[in-house]
């Protein structure tokens, strides 16, 4: 796939990094996790506490039109990875520029680069609790269970433990407010 073939070698991305890093001041942090478990909240509180700059992936991709179909028995579009990856190298270079870092909040781990990010927060929800989200967000049948099955089976979390180094991924709880708020007090400590 795509996102394989631009992780590249391990050297020259390091090389990249460390140039990249000394002009960052700031961290750049990917919340992840299954759709409903608060990733928008949680990176909004924290751009917000942390004057990180917020990229909110899934509207980056809507706004952009970034498709390269739609898989109608999934009833959903076909992203177009290099499409998105391309416009986020920019917004990455222009906030390590600026000396600013990013928090960006997606479903997926697995379609980044691993030097674009120094932190990986996997957000993890009761299943409960989860199924009053996504069905208060109108969610069908069939899109709840499979959301609902992911979270179960730690889908993400086992996805951004095979995509990133295990040091800096963490699973952490985003069931109430509270939560939201210890999570992003954890990110200003570090």
């Amino acid at each position: 796939s795509n996102s394989t073939e631009r992780r590249g070698n391990k050297s020259s991305q390091n090389a990249t990094m460390s140039t990249e890093r000394t002009k960052r001041r700031q961290p750049n942090i990917l919340i992840t996790g299954t759709p409903g478990v608060g990733k928008t909240s949680t990176a909004k509180l924290m751009a917000d506490r942390t004057g990180l700059h917020h990229v909110n992936v899934g509207e980056l991709i809507k706004q952009n039109n970034f498709y390269e179909g739609r898989d109608e028995a999934l009833d959903t579009n076909v992203l177009d990875e290099d499409k998105l990856l391309d416009a986020m190298e920019v917004i990455f270079e222009q906030a390590a520029q600026a000396g600013k870092g990013i928090v960006a909040d997606f479903h997926s781990a697995e379609l980044f680069p691993e030097r674009w990010f120094d932190l990986v927060l996997v957000l993890r929800t009761k299943t409960e609790i989860l199924f009053d989200r996504l069905t208060q967000r109108g969610y069908s049948e069939k899109k709840r269970s499979e959301n609902m099955e992911a979270e179960i089976m730690q889908i993400i979390l086992e996805e951004a433990r095979e995509s990133y180094a295990p040091e800096i991924v963490h699973e952490v709880p985003s069931n109430t407010p509270e939560d939201a708020e210890s999570n992003t007090v954890r990110i200003q400590q570090w």
